[in-house]
Formats: C-alpha cells, sequence, structure tokens
C-alpha cells in the first residue's frame, strides 16, 4: 500500500483529494491535514509514501513544508495541487523534485494520470536490485516527465486531458493535415480552444501547421503533427 497524506486547507478540495485517490488500488490514506504546520509535525515522526500538497495554506505554506521536508532528507514522493501557475512557484515546486503539478480545478482523468505515473514508478523500483539504462531512463521520465513542456503548459493555463484529446485526433490522421473545424468536431472542443492548444503543439515542436489555398473560397489554416511535411505544391 502506498501511504498517502492530504495537506489542503479548503476543506472541499481536500475531501475531493481524498475521494479521487482512495479510486485507486493500492492507496491508504493515513492522515489529511488542513495547514502545513501540522502536517509537518506529523511527517516529521511518520512514514509517508507519497504527499498531495497544495500550496496557499495558513502558518506553513506548501513549498515551505517541502522545503523542511527535503533539509530532513526526506524523499516522500509530492503532487503539488494549487491554483498557483505562475513560472516562480512552478519552478521551485520542480527544483524541490515534486513527481506532478495539478493546476486547480481539474478533471479525475488528469488526477488519475498522475497517481499512474507513482504506481507505475512503485512498480518499477520493486522490481530488481540492478537496472538497465533502460529501466533509470523509464524512472527519470516518471519523476520530470517533459519538465520544460510540462512547465510551459502550466504557465499557459492549459488542461492535460484537453491537450491529449487534441493530440489523439492529430495521432488519429497521421498523413492528414485538419482544420480547427474538423479538430472541434472530432473532440467536441470549441474551435477557440482547439486553436489556443494546437497553437502550443506548435510551439512546442510537436505539430506545424500550413495555409490551404485551394479551397475555392477563404485560405483556411490547417494543422498536422510533427515530422509529416505537406507535399510541395505547384
Amino acid at each position: 500500500m502506498i501511504k498517502t497524506v492530504i495537506v489542503e486547507d479548503d476543506l472541499m478540495v481536500a475531501s475531493i483529494n481524498r475521494q479521487f485517490a482512495l479510486r485507486t488500488p493500492g492507496i491508504e490514506i493515513i492522515a489529511a491535514f488542513h495547514n502545513g504546520k501540522d502536517a509537518l509535525s506529523f511527517l516529521s515522526r511518520a512514514d509517508a509514501d507519497l504527499l498531495l500538497l497544495d500550496l496557499y495554506m495558513p502558518e506553513c505554506s506548501g513549498l515551505e513544508l517541502l522545503s523542511q521536508l527535503r533539509q530532513f532528507n526526506q524523499h516522500t514522493d509530492v503532487i503539488m495541487i494549487t491554483a498557483a501557475n505562475d513560472a516562480a512557484h512552478i519552478s521551485e515546486a520542480l527544483h524541490l523534485g515534486i513527481v506532478d503539478y495539478l493546476v486547480k480545478p481539474f478533471q479525475y482523468e488528469r488526477f488519475a494520470e498522475a497517481m499512474d505515473k507513482i504506481l507505475l514508478r512503485k512498480a518499477v523500483m520493486e522490481n530488481g536490485s540492478s537496472f538497465s539504462q533502460s529501466d533509470i531512463d523509464q524512472l527519470i521520465a516518471l519523476r520530470r516527465p517533459s519538465e520544460k513542456s510540462r512547465e510551459m503548459e502550466l504557465q499557459k493555463g492549459l488542461q492535460r486531458h484537453t491537450l491529449e484529446r487534441i493530440r489523439g485526433c492529430l495521432k488519429a490522421h497521421p498523413q492528414a493535415f485538419l482544420t480547427s473545424g474538423q479538430i472541434s468536431a472530432e473532440t467536441g472542443l470549441s474551435k477557440v480552444t482547439v486553436r489556443r492548444y494546437v497553437n502550443f503543439l506548435i510551439e512546442q515542436n510537436e505539430a506545424v501547421s500550413q495555409i490551404e489555398y485551394e479551397t475555392g473560397g477563404r485560405p483556411r489554416v490547417e494543422y498536422s503533427l510533427s515530422p509529416f511535411k505537406a507535399p510541395c505544391r505547384t
């Protein structure tokens, strides 16, 4: 069992975190606190495998608590759950070795993705006393997955599950360019949302765009995942 502690000052959010966590097999909630000071006192004398940690809390913030734990040489896995999406807080949290960073509000699917990382990492670590290079690469990827990309997602206020829906749509058409209208129809997202997320993928070099002039009407922008390139038009 993964012994889990919830630290969240909002009672409703703490309840949601508990409900979501308990939907994951292998998770045991051993304590819950509504301020960082009490949580730090508990964690200084008790073992915990996972911390679901808010950032803004009275008496002791989440980052202050986490910094203290690291100074005490406690390597508890941490999923930060917060409304803070600015670069300074994200950078400090990553520096302190969090496993994942969830921006409120979030859906269960995104929470489940974070928990899957914890479970998979635990399974890999328990697999044996020695590791191949590929095992080590997997562990590092789980610990800090696409850190630069993740930080940019958070800064822009993007939702991971929405991004994955758009990625999935583009992956389903690997040899084609799609308009925002076509992506919208397949994903159920608005065209405005589609364009926002596809532009992020373009910034990350995950997607490319082209302007289609042969529609007989107004030119339109079309999108595809990299590295597919449009054929030269003659």
